[in-house]
């Protein structure tokens, strides 16, 4: 099998991105008029030297240097423009290609990555590509081209003195190229650290309340004072390299400088050389050394680039949750069936084993039994979070897997315990998701609101529904974020109800009226109940008592009590 060169992927990258080429290839071309405009320069200083005096001076040789340079600045502005532009819409390109992607990835990609991680890989390692592809990519070349440009306009003047000049190459080179790798190690290092203190920072600050609560600051300071102390280690590394390579350039810059100058002086004292000749010398003696310099940093940067371009690539080439189309069913009035359905989220662990149930059109069906029993990934496997690892779960006779992921959750609301809400107003959260949410007036919003006795509370507030609540709906109480879950999944108006002891949260006043909304809402649906406190399931249709993954009884609530011990004892704990 072929060997696929390294920087293949990075270049497919690229490519991938569409990015404006005639943009590019203009940025590109006005780069390398600059140095061609450079190369001119010292010629045209040649000719003001040797024949300069007062009274022979000439204005059109001077305009024309003048002329040179102001060129030159002009084509220089354009470059760097069109070229960072290109570095920019190919930063976006990649950021949008991430951001479709991640949205798209199965949860279980979620619960292995660290969420600060993926954030750095959108952020940081886009930007080390579009810092490769507008700034260093076009350095390089315009290098290349003044070296050899350079180079071969001096072997015309003089090739005595070239010879003498190029002996500095080989031995910048054997200076940059080891320190270059180095760099490159480093960086690489410093990518890594750079993804993992940006993950631990936000995990720390989105868990702020908790961190305050448990008295934690001293544990996170420290936690945060390594990070940060692996950093600056990583920081001073580059430090050093880049003190050994200021110094080392200089001191050979300066070498060079002096050998030429006498070597020169010599010819031009023996008239072998004119003294504009030697002018020209030192001035293309900065245009060859300075691109050899940034050479290192090019390689450096092209050895991150492509680091982080593995890590972008390893993201893109995650597989997606949903891969094809599939079945666009009505689900209402349709029995729901597990049959046979076994899961883990490793080989090692099995959360449920061998689950077989069924829940008819209509039926409120709960789901008892002790913590870490597996309730809640039951709940998973029917949002299409994971798939069974055996089994199938059915809608009517067909699995729920052949379904549109987006029709079968389009048709299923979920009210959990914790009640998730996104920055943004009360109408945001109430609509979110929903396709046509422009189009939903504030009346039908008011109505989800009443039905679900959350309408009180907004009125309260004076912007109503259009009240901001915070990252993660921190400004209102528990309740309040309760109780604007269910007008949500109200306004949903789901063919299937799935509810994570949705009540939890409220007081004791306020959890009989909602309870009442929330039986309303049941009425006509297929709906699924966790249940914390058997006081809220004794009327379901149907309990399902799951421990250790298995399912170990069902029934209604009195047939659980007279056939279950377990059950039957958490309900005498609870209930009497």
């Amino acid at each position: 099998m072929k060997k696929q060169h390294p920087l293949k992927p990075f270049f497919s990258l690229i490519l991938s991105t569409n990015i404006p080429r005639a943009a590019f290839i203009i940025g590109l071309a006005a780069s390398i008029l600059t140095t061609i405009a450079g190369l001119i320069v010292p010629l045209l200083t040649k000719q003001l030297v040797d024949g300069f005096s007062v009274s022979s001076l000439s204005f059109s040789l001077a305009a024309a240097i003048g002329a040179a340079f102001i060129i030159q600045a002009i084509v220089s502005g354009l470059s760097t423009y069109l070229l960072s532009a290109v570095g920019q819409k190919m930063v976006a390109s990649l950021r949008e290609q991430m951001w479709r992607k991640l949205i798209r990835l199965p949860v279980p990609f979620f619960d292995q990555t660290a969420s600060g991680q993926t954030v750095s890989r959108v952020v940081n390692d886009t930007s080390v590509v579009k810092e490769l592809v507008s700034n260093y990519f076009p350095q390089f070349v315009t290098g290349i081209i003044s070296i050899v440009g350079a180079v071969a306009i001096l072997l015309v003047m003089d090739w005595r003195m070239t010879l003498v000049m190029l002996l500095s190459v080989p031995v910048t080179m054997l200076i940059m190229i080891p320190l270059g790798r180095r760099m490159a190690k480093i960086s690489r290092g410093l990518q890594d650290e750079t993804a993992a203190f940006t993950g631990d920072v936000q995990q720390t600050l989105s868990e702020i309340r908790l961190m305050k609560a448990s008295n934690a600051e001293q544990l996170e300071e420290k936690q945060g004072f390594n990070g940060i102390e692996r950093l600056l280690q990583y920081g001073l590394k580059e430090a050093r390299i880049f003190a050994l390579i200021s110094p080392l350039m200089y001191l050979i810059v300066m070498a060079v400088i002096v050998m030429i100058i006498t070597y020169g002086g010599m010819r031009v004292a023996s008239g072998a050389m004119t003294t504009g000749a030697l002018v020209a010398f030192l001035l293309y003696l900065f245009q060859i050394i300075m691109p050899i310099t940034s050479f290192a940093m090019f390689f450096t940067q092209l050895q991150k680039a492509k680091g982080a371009t593995e890590r972008i690539i390893e993201i893109l080439n995650q597989p997606p949750e949903e891969t094809r189309k599939g079945i666009v069913l009505d689900i209402a009035n349709k029995s729901v069936r597990f049959v046979h359905v076994s899961f883990s989220y490793d080989e090692e662990e099995p959360v449920l084993k061998d689950i077989s149930l069924e829940a008819r059109p209509g039926e409120m069906v709960a789901f008892a039994g002790p913590s870490g029993g597996g309730k809640t990934t039951m709940f998973g496997l029917l949002e299409r979070f994971y798939e069974p690892t055996e089994g199938e779960i059915y809608i009517g006779d067909i699995p729920i897997r052949d379904l549109s992921m987006e029709s079968w959750r389009s048709q299923i609301g979920y009210v959990s315990q914790d009640s998730p809400m996104m920055a943004g107003t009360i109408r945001d959260n109430l609509c979110y998701g929903l396709e046509n949410a422009e189009a939903i007036s504030d009346d039908q919003l008011w109505k989800v609101a009443e039905m679900a006795y959350a309408d009180q509370f907004i009125k309260e507030f004076p912007q109503g529904l259009k009240t901001e609540i915070g990252e993660r709906g921190v400004r209102l109480s528990g309740g309040q974020r309760q109780r604007i879950a269910i007008a949500r999944a109200f306004l949903r108006d789901p063919k299937i109800l799935m509810m994570d002891e949705a009540t939890a949260s409220l007081d004791s006043q306020s959890e009989g009226i909602v309870q009442q909304a929330l039986t309303r809402l049941m009425e006509g649906r297929t709906t699924f109940v966790i249940a914390h406190r058997l006081s809220t399931i004794v009327e379901a249709d149907r309990i399902f008592f799951i421990e250790k993954g298995e399912l170990t009884g069902s029934g209604t609530h009195e047939e659980l009590i007279q056939s279950h011990e377990l059950y039957r004892q958490f309900a005498e704990q609870q209930l009497t």
